[in-house]
């Protein structure tokens, strides 16, 4: 099994930019896609963005073009979400999730290990 453990969550100023990170650990020797997925309170669940297995390819969601990226570092079996330009409407419960398979994929039914999640809280 592999288990998702995220960090990086921390107050930040309106406009301004935050790191995210997962690291993956146990059974990291299969090949797997991870995902971003944010969730507030109230909400649907949103997809943020995903990155393949070599790291080559990803996605990324509506809620994120053009101000959020992702990355990965496989020698860490780390992903990382870069933000920029923060929002008000970006807190949220951000949650890594690694789907079996390395293709990225913007539905959370494919990803079967999910991370506790890391707070995001309002920009001030």
């Amino acid at each position: 099994q592999v288990q998702l453990v995220e960090s990086g969550g921390g107050s930040v100023q309106d406009g301004g930019s935050l790191r995210l990170s997962c690291v993956a650990s146990g059974r990291t020797d299969r090949r797997y896609a991870m995902g971003w997925f944010r969730q507030s309170p109230g909400k649907e669940r949103e997809f943020v963005a995903a990155i393949g297995w070599s790291g080559a390819s990803t996605r990324i969601g509506d809620v994120a073009k053009g101000r959020f990226s992702v990355s990965r570092d496989t020698g860490k079996n780390t992903i990382f979400l870069h933000m920029s330009n923060l929002k008000s409407e970006d807190t949220a419960m951000y949650h890594c999730a690694a789907a079996f398979g390395g293709t990225p994929s913007a539905d959370f039914s494919d990803y079967k290990l999910w991370g506790a999640g890391v707070q995001v809280p309002p920009s001030s």
